[in-house]
């Protein structure tokens, strides 16, 4: 090794230090903006305003209907944010937010039980570019949405017409089947 190249080698190392201390550093930034887009997001969905919402769906084309339709069931069946973690992320890529709710359509199922949803955030730099919600709603949930489909078929093809997928009338979607809940527990309970 002649002295010219033993001494380009500090060189080299810091060098390479620098670089990978910029990268972590812009990694880190992308990370705290799109925690803070995030935060955003949920702060303008449980706004109840789709145009406060819509922008933030802007680079997420796949998604935006049903989020959308999320917000306004959400509105129509009154929840109410009980308990708002801040928003966690997985990678810079990937933010999962939970939020648990109090909310009609649960209330009439008489569980005493309060739903946590999780919106799953994911980002291409700084853009949202899907999101995805899940929940953790128990057995009974599903069980009287399966008999509203199957005994109020007019709650379908009325006001929940594009159930989940952009319907036109999701408040009075949520608004229809609360009410169909309440009928369904008439009928666990032994009602007509």
């Amino acid at each position: 090794m002649t002295k010219k190249t033993r001494a380009f080698i500090p060189h080299l190392v810091v060098g390479l230090g620098m670089a990978s201390s910029a990268a972590c550093a812009d990694t880190d930034a992308v990370l705290q903006e799109n925690l803070a887009t995030a935060e955003g997001l949920i702060d303008a969905f449980y706004s109840f305003d789709a145009d406060r919402l819509r922008p933030l769906l802007a680079e997420a084309d796949e998604s935006a209907p049903a989020v959308l339709y999320y917000q306004g069931w959400a509105e129509g069946g009154n929840y109410v944010v009980l308990e708002r973690s801040p928003c966690k992320a997985e990678s810079a890529e990937r933010i999962l937010c939970a939020i648990t709710v109090q909310d009609d359509p649960v209330l009439a199922l008489k569980t005493g039980f309060n739903v946590t949803d999780t919106f799953t955030v994911t980002f291409e730099g700084s853009s949202i570019t899907a999101i995805e919600t899940s929940s953790n709603d128990q057995p009974i949930y599903y069980e009287a949405r399966d008999w509203v489909l199957e005994n109020m078929p007019e709650v379908m093809t009325g006001p929940c017409q594009g159930f989940f997928d952009g319907g036109p009338t999701p408040q009075d979607c949520a608004r229809a089947m609360t009410e169909g809940y309440r009928q369904f527990m008439v009928h666990k309970d032994g009602g007509s």
